[in-house]
């Protein structure tokens, strides 16, 4: 492992995605404990696709077509389940300052199931990981452990920060009537969209 595999899951994991907004919205809703447990649901999440590419069951995941589709509309329902309970403020990610946060495992296992129904992220890791292994490795399902373990690692670290920078804004967001409903509605059309950009992904 080197600086090249560092340099590349930094950029791979500050992109934002969907673990990545989650643990925002967390962090402006439920505070700074909270977040902490998004992010670290959104980490655990990845370690089924981690074991899936190990195992050889990403390829075989990706082979058949039902498998993906059953996966991957799963996780359009959950994200479009998140938009949805946000846009109307009953939900389970309701935007108030009042709203009793949910327990820390809760708010956790949301994330985890954010990634493991994500089929594109098995796939993913099948085919980025393997790139960082030399072909004259003693130990590849060593090497493979070390830099999952690496990228989870970096993974926890960065959400953590989003989520505390996220935090920090919560007086500024909550401090305005306005500005809080704009950005609940905002952190759920952004749900809404990428659950369309799961539903139109391809294998």
């Amino acid at each position: 492992m080197g600086f090249e595999y560092l340099l590349t899951t930094m950029i791979v994991v500050l992109i934002p995605g969907t673990g990545v907004i989650y643990t925002i919205s967390t962090g402006l809703m439920q505070g700074a404990r909270a977040s902490i447990w998004a992010a670290l649901g959104c980490t655990l999440g990845i370690v089924p696709a981690l074991l899936a590419s190990v195992l050889g069951l990403a390829a075989i995941m990706h082979s058949s077509a039902l498998v993906f589709q059953l996966v991957k509309f799963l996780g359009v329902a959950y994200l479009v389940y998140l938009a949805w309970g946000m846009w109307k403020e009953t939900g389970g990610l309701k935007f108030d300052e009042k709203t009793k946060p949910m327990s820390g495992l809760n708010t956790a296992f949301k994330g985890f199931l954010i990634n493991i129904l994500n089929p594109k992220l098995s796939l993913f890791f099948l085919a980025f990981l393997p790139q960082f292994i030399p072909i004259s490795a003693a130990s590849p399902l060593m090497d493979f452990t070390v830099l999952s373990a690496v990228f989870m690692g970096a993974t926890f670290v960065v959400f953590v920060i989003y989520g505390l920078f996220a935090h920090s804004m919560r007086h500024y967001i909550l401090s305005s009537d306005k500005v809080m409903h704009l950005t609940q509605r905002s952190f759920a059309v952004v749900f809404a969209g990428l659950a369309a950009k799961l539903a139109l992904a391809e294998k």
